[in-house]
């Protein structure tokens, strides 16, 4: 039906003008009609959004360079001027879909970085990323990290089998260890009872709330904004409250996760309380920086803060 639709608007624009102004006065039109009307404002708004994508420069390399979307761009602004990542650093990207932020993540952390992306909405995570389907709000996912990062920070740690040895050689060494592989294994336990799972070096946050969804049921793409974590419902002081729930809700999991010394990301729409959340972050980490990237749309609100190596006594929600 939206097919016809789409296919009828433009044969039938004077149709479709009064049919949709007659909509708006009035509640006893037939139910086909709404539906119609219904379809070619969503196509309506579907093409417009693939002509901006289209003429925008960031859609356009991003998809010469492979990367999941435009958003990748922002990130690599921000670990240009921040230098955010490390060689073998542990990162987490809370809401990862589609997977253009952990891209960057994984290429500047090689070789022997950790990337997981987390989000509620099952996506195809970018080749070497492994990935959590779950809320992050969930004190279970929180659990599940945690009981990942510290098997993956064992098994990385765990020295590996020396070759060349005859099989009563290695039962030597087996049941006598060496002075340095003990000392490894304290320090290793001593590392994890400190940080108390505390094992990731950078948490990022890309999110928005999402707003309830009327129409195009009927999409189910990946592409398809109802199903994404990232949207806005336009209403600036909706998506500035909506931005700063999941900003602290990202605060408090990064909390929980985050080593002395790691960094922290998260997007927010500009409002009356970003102020708050900046001297929240300002108590727990040694530096903090707005950031407006070139890549982010002039008319759009979003903005980043950039939060640099965590106080190590400092905790969230703030004592």
């Amino acid at each position: 039906m939206r097919v016809l639709a789409g296919i009828a608007a433009p044969r039938n624009a004077r149709l479709v003008i009064a049919a949709a102004a007659a909509a708006q006065h009035s509640s006893t039109l037939p139910p086909l009609v709404h539906f119609v009307v219904g379809c070619i404002r969503w196509a309506s708004s579907n093409s417009r959004w693939k002509q901006r994508q289209g003429s925008d420069y960031f859609a356009r390399q991003a998809k010469v360079q492979g990367l999941k979307s435009r958003a990748a761009f922002k990130l690599l602004e921000m670990d240009s001027k921040y230098k955010l990542f490390k060689r073998g650093q542990t990162v987490i990207d809370l809401g990862y879909a589609p997977g253009s932020w952990s891209q960057v993540a994984l290429e500047r952390t090689k070789p022997n970085g950790r990337v997981v992306g987390i989000d509620i909405i099952p996506a195809q995570p970018p080749k070497g990323v492994s990935t959590i389907q779950g809320n992050f709000l969930s004190p279970s996912v929180h659990q599940l990290v945690k009981d990942y990062l510290v098997e993956f920070a064992q098994r990385r740690n765990s020295p590996a089998p020396e070759e060349g040895l005859s099989e009563e050689e290695e039962n030597i060494i087996t049941d006598r260890p060496s002075y340095i592989d003990t000392e490894r294994a304290e320090s290793i336990e001593s590392d994890h009872e400190i940080n108390d799972g505390r094992l990731v070096d950078i948490v990022l946050s890309d999110m928005s709330a999402p707003w309830m969804q009327t129409s195009g049921f009927s999409s189910n793409t990946l592409s398809n904004p109802y199903s994404r974590m990232m949207n806005t419902s336009g209403m600036s002081f909706r998506d500035h409250a909506g931005s700063m729930d999941l900003c602290l809700a990202a605060l408090l999991f990064a909390s929980d996760t985050l080593k002395a010394g790691g960094h922290f990301v998260c997007k927010f729409y500009q409002g009356a309380e970003d102020k708050d959340l900046e001297l929240k972050l300002k108590k727990m980490f040694a530096k903090v920086h707005r950031e407006k990237p070139d890549s982010s749309r002039s008319e759009s609100r979003e903005a980043y803060f950039v939060a640099l190596r965590r106080k190590g006594d400092a905790t969230f929600p703030l004592d």
